[in-house]
């Protein structure tokens, strides 16, 4: 139904999605949350399909914050064992795919990191849709690792203090190859950007439901890219202003 709704020629080239829910869904129905996690992986194949079909360019998955170290042992554990299981290879050679990690990668399990290392060396020169994972991310993490990197260069006369731009910052930070996205959904009912690619998502539409991610699929995806095709993105001008660029 949404799907037929879509401007194909205003698609954003980069989604990013806040995927929670996950353990109150479960709880609803009295599952184990770990339970739920499961469910939620097999959303992410459903999505990632979806947004290849459209031709999305990047789309962007809260996997696992920084945070979430903090949560009971088991659960993360369960998290980390889901994580290799649905690493599909597969799943990316046929839809000529790429993958792609942000964050601490050095703080996951080796098996992980092992996975994460062959899949997107395997994939690196597939040319759809470039499914990224923030793993182990936070974005104060991410600023202050960056900030650190440049003070370092600064230190070593590799870079200027006076030259330092917001593309210095950009350049700097875990998404440096691929845009800003244009559109952030997050799941759950939740309101909140979580340590979310705060910096990245300075001009991003908005788009906040109630459903929690494991019932979030194709049509859900379609709905919220139809909402963000109805707003006018400005960018500090006036609507006035942007009629006049659009009608040139």
């Amino acid at each position: 139904m949404y799907k037929e709704q879509i401007d194909m020629a205003r698609l954003p080239h980069h989604i990013a999605i806040i995927m929670d829910g996950n353990g109150r869904w479960a709880q609803k129905r009295g599952m184990e949350r770990t339970m739920g996690h499961q469910q939620g992986a097999m959303q992410v194949h459903s999505i990632m399909e979806a947004a290849v079909k459209l031709g999305v360019d990047y789309l962007t998955l809260y996997t696992f914050s920084t945070e979430n170290w903090n949560r009971p042992t088991d659960e993360v554990a369960a998290l980390m064992a889901l994580l290799i299981k649905h690493l599909e290879e597969e799943l990316f050679i046929k839809h000529d795919a790429r993958f792609r990690v942000i964050g601490d990668v050095a703080r996951l399990p080796q098996p992980v990191q092992d996975a994460i290392n062959y899949l997107t060396e395997r994939t690196k020169n597939n040319h759809g849709t470039c499914l990224v994972l923030a793993l182990s991310y936070s974005s104060k993490w991410e600023i202050t690792k960056a900030m650190k990197t440049i003070a370092a260069e600064v230190e070593q006369g590799k870079l200027e203090s006076s030259a330092i731009s917001e593309q210095t910052i950009s350049d700097h930070l875990e998404t440096n190859f691929m845009p800003d996205p244009e559109l952030l959904i997050r799941t759950g009912g939740e309101q909140r950007l979580s340590n979310y690619l705060l910096w990245q998502c300075a001009y991003s539409e908005f788009y906040f439901t109630n459903t929690y991610w494991p019932d979030f699929g194709p049509e859900q995806l379609y709905e919220a890219i139809v909402d963000y095709q109805s707003r006018q993105r400005r960018f500090g001008k006036t609507g006035e202003q942007i009629k006049d660029e659009n009608a040139k």
